[in-house]
């Protein structure tokens, strides 16, 4: 390969900055969809496929063909696609405890991804949250690292189950229904100092190795593709310039044979100014472990003239560039990208498909933590009754799918839009799931005299965040944003109520938790809004223990399970338990009907 073919590998260039012919002129090795970037507004499936294979046609046009690796950011779901299966996000996901359930939602979401004809997605996030201040707290599993660890399953599930013949710490990644996937972000991610995004986490080597690095160890063992460096510091290093984490550790000590990519336009910020010295930033990520930078919206090109200076001054060896541009081409031949270059059509019809909701519904009902049932001396108000003369149903997160999947859906940030995409609201759910004779009244922001005077036998009132991702969503009070107060003391003052709270990480609620009769917290659960209301009229049961310590006050805050002082509202692992109709997905037996099967299975007499 000559110099210009191997820098070029190192590059992943914004979809939006690139056309097939500057692919093939510049030998461009990886394009990407960052968060909302596609080929059109509702863009379908086939429309993808097109996108995707028009770049790949440019890279196999060059001398040697060498295919380009398309990545997106299918973090819960293949949520850059209209129509897609929204999953819960990971904070979630955690309170399941189920690596299988996991692992199926990664299979699910590869389908997905590789039926608009990308074979790469930017996940798992196995950051280890440790203050639900941070903004991208949602996308962590858990604050303990071993369900962290437990839930890496998602990796296999993305790429497929890594034979034993595959050498410790080599890709791999199965035929095309499976995606190459990446462990996010290396290191420490979780937790920086007060859950400031992209800041310094200061740990010794007990919390940085027990604490940060154990999901990682179980992501290389199982083939992790590619790993990609977080914009965090690490006791005041820069991870995207740390040679002793990215180069001595994950590459020498873990055995790691995958490419290690940076986060968007994350060698920019290695400087204190950023992009206020290029060169330096290129210098230092390259010699110190970076193969290849995803230069996002920054000039591909000016990136590669100065790679290409940097070598033939010699401030970058060209050892370096030869085992960056080995590991990625390792991961495109593990893949099977040389073989099958481009993608078709079918496996479109798997984009949003029956199997992949029924499973989302799955993932929604058993991330569900019930935290209060029922005031002192009262019955338990769940599972809610189905037939009820008339029900309120309150709040602006019931009726809207873009409020109940959060960041990282259709766009970066989210959006609070009705209609974001295809799905079934709470609202609906709800509408769909009690007795026809039942009248269910929506109302955005009930007063007081309304919850009162409306004869409703009980509420259910549903508040919660406005969608974020990364640095926007850090918060520093963590309260729970208007008119969620208002309405539990409008609503819940008046009528029984349950509060299902849509949420990154647990908020302020001790000051409203008395006013409740029943406390939900639903996270972000995504496009199935059904899953909810399946456990709250009792289908099935409540299971969900948290994963995440609730805090009482922010002052609190950073609090986690093992820590001296310890004093949380609902404490790690708590979680109330319902009985359902439905135990495991597999339904309780109707007494009657039993019999009614005894009596055909008798022998008929002959009288």
């Amino acid at each position: 390969m000559t110099l210009a073919e191997k820098v070029g590998q190192m590059v992943q260039v914004e979809r939006v900055n690139a056309t097939a012919q500057t692919v093939k002129e510049y030998f461009i090795g990886s394009l990407l969809s960052g968060g909302g970037s596609a080929p059109s507004d509702k863009a379908s499936p086939e429309a993808w496929v097109d996108m995707v294979n028009e770049f790949q046609k440019g890279a196999l046009a060059t001398r040697l063909g060498i295919p380009m690796i398309y990545g997106i950011d299918a973090v819960h779901g293949h949520n850059n696609v209209y129509k897609a299966t929204i999953f819960p996000h990971n904070v979630g996901l955690g309170v399941t405890r189920d690596p299988e359930l996991v692992k199926k939602i990664g299979a699910a979401t590869a389908l997905e991804v590789r039926a608009t004809g990308i074979p790469y997605a930017f996940a798992p996030c196995i950051a280890v949250c440790r203050d639900p201040r941070w903004g991208r707290c949602y996308e962590s599993y858990s604050e303990d690292p071993k369900i962290v660890k437990m839930m890496t399953e998602l990796i296999p599930g993305l790429q497929g189950d890594r034979p034993d013949k595959v050498p410790k710490g080599f890709p791999y990644v199965n035929g095309k229904r499976h995606v190459a996937g990446c462990a996010k972000h290396f290191v420490g991610d979780g937790g920086t100092v007060k859950g400031i995004n992209e800041n310094n986490t200061i740990v010794d080597d007990n919390q940085l190795y027990n604490i940060h690095m154990p999901a990682y160890w179980d992501s290389v063992d199982k083939g992790v593709a590619t790993v990609m460096a977080s914009y965090s510091s690490l006791n005041g290093v820069k991870m995207h310039a740390n040679k002793a984490m990215l180069t001595d550790y994950l590459k020498g000590k873990m055995q790691f044979k995958g490419f290690i990519i940076s986060d968007y336009q994350g060698i920019d910020k290695i400087t204190p100014v950023p992009d206020s010295n290029y060169t330096y930033s290129i210098e230092q990520s390259i010699n110190d472990g970076i193969d290849m930078v995803m230069v996002g919206y920054t000039s591909y090109k000016e990136y590669l003239q100065i790679l290409t200076k940097l070598v033939k001054t010699n401030y970058i060896p060209m050892s370096r560039i030869d085992g960056a541009v080995t590991r990625i081409l390792r991961v495109k031949f593990s893949m099977g990208l040389f073989e099958h270059p481009l993608g078709d059509y079918s496996l479109v019809k798997k984009v949003g498909c029956k199997e992949h909701r029924k499973l989302a519904k799955e993932a929604v009902r058993k991330s569900l933590v019930l935290l209060k049932n029922g005031k002192s001396g009262d019955k338990p108000l769940l599972p809610l009754p189905k037939k009820a003369s008339k029900i309120l149903v309150a709040g602006e997160h019931a009726d809207n799918l873009g409020l109940q999947c959060g960041g990282w859906t259709i766009e970066w940030q989210g959006l609070n839009k009705t209609d974001l995409t295809e799905g079934t609201t709470i609202l609906k759910a709800i509408q769909e799931t009690v007795h026809k004779k039942t009248q269910v009244v929506y109302e955005k922001k009930p007063t007081a005299e309304f919850a009162k005077s409306g004869g409703f036998e009980y509420a259910v009132v549903v508040i919660g965040e406005q969608p974020y991702a990364e640095t926007k969503g850090d918060n520093e009070n963590l309260t729970i944003p208007e008119p969620g107060p208002e309405m539990i003391k409008n609503v819940c003052g008046n009528v029984k109520c349950v509060v299902i709270l849509i949420s990154g990480r647990p908020l302020v609620v001790e000051p409203y938790i008395d006013t409740m009769d029943a406390f939900v917290a639903a996270w972000l659960p995504g496009s199935e809004g059904q899953g909810v209301a399946e456990v709250l009229f009792g289908k099935y049961g409540f299971t969900g223990k948290l994963a995440r310590t609730w805090f009482k006050r922010v002052d609190q805050l950073p609090m986690n399970v093992g820590d001296k002082s310890y004093d949380p509202l609902f404490p790690f692992e708590f979680g109330l338990t319902t009985k359902g109709e439905k135990e495991d997905g597999k339904e309780k037996e109707n007494e009657k009907e039993k019999e009614k099967e005894k009596e055909k299975e008798k022998p008929k007499s002959d009288l």
